[in-house]
């Protein structure tokens, strides 16, 4: 079963902190996933970084995603990799890495959401679904409906990104949202720690 609360990197909004300092401390408050997102290191740095991040992760049994790079997720021992939605397919990731790591993969709309996961995604990423400044260049905000329509359609969990915070998590899991992936919510804050639970105190409210 996968963890709800899902952690996006991005080490120019950590308030000033390491990203290494600061995905612990968000670790320490209930983050269960963590997406080694930082797209414009070049390879060698990608995996150093992951190579760091790999020990805190196992230790506290969360599990590390390479962004895209399958070949930086076997060479680092990650748990697996997120493809965008113009990377691999899940189906192509898979022969490489096996049935034991984790595959997910970004969502635009529904169709993506089912290509996903008939290719084989493990779980789906879908958003812009609120305003987000990180998320612009993929277009307007979704909106609920959209969200609540892929998570209708596909029979793996669907995370929600963009513009999530612990106010809006009941609304999110209403629309059919697994759970909450989230950058700059948990990672540019005064304690991530702190924003960690309370976004997992908020997952926690809306389960049976």
């Amino acid at each position: 079963m996968l963890p709800r609360l899902y952690l996006v990197t991005d080490r120019t909004q950590t308030a000033g902190r390491s990203l290494v300092e600061a995905v612990s401390a968000a670790i320490a408050g209930g983050v269960g996933l963590v997406q080694l997102r930082e797209k414009d290191l070049p390879a060698g740095a990608l995996y150093a970084l992951a190579r760091e991040l790999q020990p805190i992760c196992r230790r506290a049994g969360v599990r590390l995603l390479i962004n895209d790079r399958v070949d930086i997720a076997l060479a680092a021992d990650a748990d697996g990799v997120h493809l965008p939605a113009n990377s691999l397919s899940p189906a192509d990731a898979r022969r490489l890495l096996g049935r034991a790591r984790v595959i997910g993969v970004s969502a635009h709309g529904v169709a993506d959401a089912q290509a996903a996961a008939a290719g084989g995604a493990d779980f789906v990423v879908i958003g812009p679904v609120f305003d987000t400044p990180s998320k612009q260049r993929y277009g307007p905000p979704l909106g609920l409906d959209a969200l609540r329509a892929a998570a209708a359609a596909v029979r793996v969990p669907v995370f929600a990104i963009g513009g999530a915070t612990p106010e809006r998590v009941a609304d999110l899991r209403a629309a059919g949202a697994y759970g909450v992936a989230a950058i700059a919510a948990l990672l540019n804050v005064s304690s991530p720690a702190a924003a960690a639970r309370a976004f997992d105190t908020g997952l926690r409210g809306t389960l049976p």
